[in-house]
């Protein structure tokens, strides 16, 4: 039997961050069209609102005016997106993480699903010092890598603060990814645990899309949990496939469980 994406990624109820690079925005709509509660979408960073075909409301309002939009429109709508106005056409800015974590409260939703930091695009990416901004009191992070690129040099291309994943990964900018760069970013203190805080840490390697990936991505996986620091699992996924989860690993069995 299929795992769902909501068990996979403990996120069912709560406050849940996703972070890093290569299918957030992606993995936040795969929780949002399956989750059958009351669900709030939004953002601490730049961003953009979903389309209406799904969700029920989009709210685009200063902060003040969400505290009484967002609790009227949850009275009524199962799945509300909210963010503040933006300087660039179809960007939106993000909010503060304790107005997010006041909203989730106020519009008493089952789950508010938060992108905490951006890729420009990228499959990877290395958080600054002051990223990501996680909301307090969240529940669940994920943090997302490609596993497409495994194999491809560090650059610009492909990875979103590359100067900061070459120190990181203790590599150069143009060696080729590794799926040993990949286990080292899921685990470390200064990678995707990064502002972790006591949330739990579901590790996402996504675009698992052929078996040639399966096999980097199992890899990766084995070398994170097997770290000092493990995250709670890694999820091996293909997002945008019908059936999304391909394996889970997690450190107590060192194996897949079935997906």
């Amino acid at each position: 039997m299929a795992c769902s994406v909501i068990d996979a990624l403990d996120a069912r109820r709560g406050i849940v961050c996703a972070v890093g690079a290569g299918g957030k925005k992606t993995t936040l709509h795969r929780i949002l069209a399956e989750h059958p509660g009351r669900v709030g979408l939004t953002a601490t960073v730049m961003s953009t609102l979903p389309d209406q075909d799904i969700v029920d409301q989009r709210l685009i309002a200063t902060p003040s005016e969400l505290r009484q939009s967002v609790p009227a429109a949850a009275m009524h709508h199962h799945r509300v997106a909210f963010a503040a106005p933006g300087h660039k056409p179809g960007r939106f800015a993000g909010l503060d993480p304790d107005a997010v974590a006041e909203l989730h409260r106020l519009g008493r939703f089952d789950v508010t699903l938060v992108k905490a930091d951006g890729a420009r695009m990228r499959g990877i990416k290395a958080p600054r010092a002051d990223e990501p901004a996680v909301v307090p009191g969240c529940t669940t992070l994920i943090s997302v890598v490609s596993a497409a690129v495994i194999g491809e040099a560090l650059d610009e291309r492909v990875a979103h603060r590359t100067e900061r994943l070459a120190d990181l990964l203790d590599t150069s900018i143009g060696t080729p990814i590794t799926a040993a760069h990949i286990g080292r970013l899921l685990s470390s203190a200064h990678g995707h645990r990064q502002h972790l805080g006591t949330a739990r840490h579901i590790a996402v390697i996504n675009q698992v899309d052929d078996a040639g990936r399966l096999l980097q991505a199992r890899d990766a996986a084995r070398i994170a949990l097997s770290s000092a620091t493990p995250p709670e699992r890694v999820v091996l996924a293909s997002m945008t496939a019908a059936q999304p989860i391909v394996e889970i690993l997690q450190p107590s069995s060192g194996g897949e469980v079935g997906a």
